[in-house]
């Protein structure tokens, strides 16, 4: 699966950016048998996991990012989606999506996400 994510930029804390990954070379078969998610990286942390929504449609959130980020998938448009609101500094990093499916990954490039204070 070929990921591309766009959505990134500069935003002041307290607002909102909207993130989407898109898969257009995957045919839609193959696409809904994928769980997809968000993952995001730091200066000198570890990349984490933000949010990921199953192929059934499930989300699950890291708990700093629960209430206030929300995780959406178009199967018909095969893409997710990532709306983030409310951001705080600490969401600064650059973000990921993610196609999972067993034990094979796929990853976009990343996008970068800056929040200023």
């Amino acid at each position: 699966v070929q990921l591309q994510a766009s959505g990134g930029g500069l935003v002041q804390a307290g607002g909102s950016l909207r993130l989407s990954c898109r898969a257009p070379r995957t045919i839609f078969s193959v696409y809904i048998t994928h769980d997809m998610g968000w993952y995001r990286q730091a200066p000198g942390k570890e990349r984490e996991l933000v949010a990921s929504i199953s192929a059934s449609g499930s989300p699950n959130y890291a708990s700093s990012v629960k209430g206030r980020f929300t995780i959406s998938r178009d199967n018909s448009r095969k893409t997710v989606s990532l709306q983030m609101n409310n951001l705080k500094p600490d969401d600064t990093a650059v973000y990921y999506c993610n196609a999972k499916q067993g034990l094979s990954a796929s990853w976009g490039q990343g996008t970068l996400v800056t929040v200023s204070s």
